[in-house]
């Protein structure tokens, strides 16, 4: 077995839910965090953390993507080297854009090619899940590309959404942050039958408009009766926001993940109309939001090391 000195992981954005898709599907996107992990001489771990926000993650073993890296040797039964992990943050934190995968995906993918690739994309993403508790944000994060992850008795079955190029999800990004905590503590314990059956029904009209692009059939699709609702008015402006994105050619807009970043989804040739909307639209209620047009990622957690 070689060895590995060091490592470069780099791991996507995630936009999850999709609306009516809640805690199943999810989406990579072209925003990513990169670490890099150096075994050390010494022991010990010491933690560097640069990009916006850097000084509100945590540099010990506290550290959420250290504690993913320490889980699987554990898994595997191994002793953790000593490390120095540096990370180079792109993706918000507490926006509903999926830091909390990247960090996962990334500790964990770090890990298995130091301690020597022990364990298969499949058994990653198995402990991925584990981790995280759910599977929306880490699958896509690890896979690349939209992903519907389905629980059986055998474990987890991931099936590949077909995402026709010229959709482009347009994110809106707010300047304050949304907890998960929070935002799933305002969501009732039981559902009607008739909701179940709605959500039901626009799942799976929304795999088919993402398929073929069909605008008609995404503007219903998006709609959503689970989650969305009761999580609105934990976004100030969403409404205004949501209205002048389908107003400048929007098919819809969801909340991205768990919020508050607000994502769009449009044709190519409309995003800018849409993100010049939804920019302005926030503006007039006083918040500041960063607004990108951004493109499905199709790799992945991807690493390049040395030996």
């Amino acid at each position: 077995m070689s060895f590995v000195s060091s490592v470069t992981v780099t791991v996507p954005a995630t936009t999850a839910n999709l609306g009516p898709g809640f805690d199943c599907i999810g989406a990579a996107l072209t925003l990513y965090n990169q670490v890099k992990f150096t075994r050390l001489d010494q022991s010990g771990l010491i933690i560097h953390v640069t990009g916006a926000e850097a000084e509100r993650v945590q540099t010990d073993e506290s550290n959420l993507l250290y504690q993913a890296f320490t889980k699987l040797y554990q898994y595997i039964k191994q002793t953790p080297p000593s490390v120095k992990i540096e990370i180079q943050l792109g993706i918000p934190l507490a926006r509903g854009l999926g830091s909390s995968a990247t960090a996962i995906v990334g500790g964990l993918v770090g890990a298995n090619i130091l301690a020597g690739k022990p364990l298969s994309q499949s058994q990653l993403m198995e402990l991925a899940i584990a981790i995280e508790g759910h599977p929306d944000n880490v699958v896509p994060a690890l896979l690349g590309g939209c992903r519907l992850a389905a629980s059986s008795d055998a474990g987890w079955e991931i099936c590949d959404v077909p995402w026709r190029e010229n959709i482009a999800p347009v994110l809106a990004i707010p300047d304050f942050e949304l907890s998960t905590s929070e935002a799933r503590r305002v969501l009732p314990n039981e559902f009607s039958r008739a909701d179940a059956i709605f959500n039901t029904a626009h799942l799976g009209l929304l795999l088919r408009g993402l398929e073929t692009g069909k605008g008609k059939w995404l503007r219903t699709a998006l709609q959503d009766r689970l989650h969305q609702p009761y999580r609105q008015a934990l976004i100030p402006g969403y409404d205004a926001v949501s209205a002048a994105a389908v107003a400048a050619g929007a098919y819809g807009v969801v909340i991205s993940g768990a919020g508050p970043t607000v994502l769009a989804l449009t044709d190519k040739e409309s995003a800018p109309q849409v993100e010049a909307a939804m920019r302005a639209a926030w503006e007039t209620t006083g918040i500041v939001a960063v607004v990108r047009s951004l493109a499905l990622d199709h790799q992945g957690a991807t690493s390049f090391h040395e030996g």
